[in-house]
This record gives structure tokens, sequence and C-alpha cells, in this order.
């Protein structure tokens, strides 16, 4: 098993625990046993909760910058990236919804789910064209998380086998964000252009 499935293995078996037992019962050694793999090698690759969180963050974005095509208008990008994204989350739902669970409740786990989240938002941002940087880069990685919590909430509730709630709440998001941008870009033309739909949605 090479380092990369190690902790793909790790990840889902935190998950796994998360649903099971509860996030506060969830370490690196306790996934690791969860799922019978190597404690050494899985102290070698994970110091924390934090890590696991962090390399399942770093999956999800690669499933959604997967399939990146160059067709289609910005709007159109994003939602597909976005709904990859959901795809990565719904085997490991039970898992998810266990952790949106126990944010409300760690703050400091909350905040750097937060920042996380953040950088994610830029890289996906620059997968649909998107300039990322510098201080207006700031407005839209908000812009676009505000766009993704809006759809977790909805994909929170959502039991449907094709995600139609989640698909419909990311539309509305990024309607919003769009029509946003271009009322606040036609109105004060030197400042720099916000992406933010109307704001929704705790934090995950």
């Amino acid at each position: 098993m090479t380092d990369q499935e190690f902790e793909t293995a790790l990840v889902d078996a935190a998950f796994a625990l998360g649903a099971e037992a509860g996030w506060l019962h969830v370490s690196p050694a306790a996934a690791a046993r969860h799922a019978g793999l190597d404690l050494p090698r899985a102290h070698a690759l994970f110091t924390c909760t934090g890590t696991i969180l962090k390399k399942f963050g770093r999956l999800a974005d690669a499933a959604a910058l997967s399939h990146v095509t160059a067709d289609g208008s910005v709007r159109d990008k994003l939602f597909d990236i976005l709904l990859r994204r959901f795809d990565y989350l719904q085997p490991r739902r039970a898992g998810v919804l266990a952790l949106m669970r126990v944010l409300p409740l760690c703050p400091p786990l909350a905040l750097a789910m937060g920042e996380m989240n953040l950088i994610s938002m830029g890289w996906l941002l620059e997968a649909a064209g998107v300039d990322a940087t510098g201080v207006s880069g700031i407005f839209k990685r908000r812009g676009l998380l505000a766009v993704w919590l809006y759809g977790l909430r909805a994909w929170a509730r959502d039991e449907s086998p094709d995600l139609t709630a989640t698909m419909a709440a990311v539309d509305t998001a990024l309607a919003r964000a769009e029509n946003f941008a271009e009322r606040f870009s036609s109105s004060s033309p030197s400042t720099p252009e916000p992406f933010a739909p109307e704001p929704e949605a705790p934090a995950t």
C-alpha cells in the first residue's frame, strides 16, 4: 500500500468511526485501529485529527478539480466543480454529518475548517478561470465559500439519490452570487469585485 493509499484508507476509517462513535472519539490512532492499519505508519503520516481533516479536504478538492473543461461559462464550471465535491462527500455522508454536528461545540476546529475551506475555494475558482489572488480574490473566495455552505446546508437534508435539492441550492446560490457581483461591480467599478450570494448556512 502506497502512502497515498494508506492516507486515503485512514481518512475513510476516521469518517466511519466519526459516524459510529462521534468525532470527539476520532484520532489518527483510533482510526488506524478501527481499520486495522499500521499504527507506526499512521503516526508518521498523521499528527492529529486536524491533519486527517486537512487530507480529507485535499482529497475532496482533487475530486472537484478532476475533469474541468475549458468550455462553458464560469458559473457552469463552478456548478460542475462544486457538485463533484459533493459527490466525494456522499459516500462519507454519515461521517460528514457527524462532523457538522460537533463543529459548533469545538470553535478551534470550526475555525480551522473555515480556513481550510477558504484555501479550497481559491483552487476551485482558479480551476473555473477566476483569478482568486489579491484583495479581490479574498472577496471571491469568501463568496464561493458562502455558495458552498448554502449548498452544504441543502445537502445535509437531501436524501435523494441524485442530490436534486443540493443541485438546486448550488444553482440558486451561484445565481445570487453572479447577480450580486454584477450589481456591485457596476455601482462601484473601482472597488474589488466580490463574489458572494446572500449569506446563509452554518460552517462545516
